[in-house]
């Protein structure tokens, strides 16, 4: 591990300064991903700026009813919220689906989002990619992609983002808060992210120096009848190999509005606005679902190995829906 600076901030204003003073530098929280990259030698922060004593640890109402989660809240805390199990299952059942009980003790919410996608040729810094040194190629499409994109993806990267937490935000409409150097703004969380394209080393739209403080959620009637369901390789403590968060609600038989977000299959969360167009006004049934996510799943362009997602993200949406619908009843 290379040497850094170690400067601990006391409030928003001065952790922005500090960090807009230091071109290679980064925030710390939590630290769970950040230090194992630190460790490997694909992180090279000159600086790290502590932002643990900013007081970004609490879960507020909104005027409006919705909620603010600060960005310092750890992942544990947040997941057992009273408010959130009750108005926002899907996101405390999928922060419970992510890592160790350890680590969600440590990860907080701003960490979370801000995780590095994941591919072993990123996590490995003697390996040529695109991400950590861009120009030098992507082995995965040609080597191992089992668990990498078929959504979204390039001829540059198909790695995939790895958080749970960040698929049912996504399926929520939650919003971002972020303070910089330029003043406060907003950022759809669908929006924080991107998409590869020919500049994969750039995964969110932040600009140097902004500081996530804060998610809200709006007050959204089905996010009540919402669930999280993850597929992986084992039982726990595994990052997904596909996974759906759902919101529906539905009336005597027909969805009238519906959240979709998919995990695993892209270099962000994937907000699955094809398949929300085609349930709304059509019947609660396996089949509306299974050709919702048809609709979405059109546009995947598997590779050799994971062409199996389709078929499984499929089945997660309709097993998804059926499941809070009552479709299957």
């Amino acid at each position: 591990m290379r040497t850094f600076e170690y400067a601990p901030a006391d409030d928003v204003a001065s952790a922005v300064a500090l960090l807009a003073g230091a071109p290679s530098g980064t925030f710390l929280a939590g630290g769970t991903n950040l230090v194992d990259l630190m460790k490997l030698g694909v992180a090279t922060p000159d600086v790290l700026v502590d932002i643990n004593r900013l007081p970004l640890h609490e879960v507020t109402t909104l005027p409006d009813g919705g909620l603010r989660i600060g960005a310092g809240v750890r992942n544990s805390d947040l997941a057992a919220h009273p408010e959130v199990r009750r108005s926002y299952p899907v996101l405390s059942q999928a922060l419970l689906a992510g890592a160790s009980g350890q680590l969600r003790n440590m990860a907080t919410t701003g960490g979370n989002l801000l995780q590095r996608t994941r591919c072993r040729y990123f996590m490995d810094a003697t390996k040529p990619c695109n991400k950590h040194a861009p120009g030098t190629g992507c082995p995965a499409r040609d080597g191992d992609h089992r668990n990498l994109a078929i959504l979204g993806a390039s001829e540059h990267c198909v790695a995939t983002h790895p958080s749970d937490m960040a698929v049912a935000l996504a399926a929520l409409d939650a919003t971002v808060r972020v303070t910089g150097p330029d003043g406060e703004r907003g950022i759809p969380l669908d929006e924080l992210h991107r998409l590869p394209g020919d500049t994969p080393h750039v995964d969110t739209v932040l600009r140097h120096g902004e500081l996530i403080t804060a998610v809200d959620l709006p007050v959204l009637e089905a996010a009540r009848v919402s669930a999280y369901r993850k597929a992986r390789d084992r039982a726990s403590y595994a990052f997904a190999v596909g996974s759906v968060a759902a919101a529906v609600h539905a009336e005597d038989g027909v969805v009238h509005d519906v959240r979709l977000a998919f995990g695993a299959v892209a270099h962000k969360p994937w907000r699955a606005y094809a398949a929300e167009q085609a349930l709304l006004g059509r019947p609660a049934t396996r089949e509306s679902f299974l050709a919702a996510a048809d609709a979405e799943l059109a546009a995947a362009e598997p590779l050799r190995d994971n062409a199996f997602k389709v078929t499984l993200i499929r089945n997660l949406v309709a097993a998804t829906l059926t499941g809070l619908t009552g479709a299957a009843r």
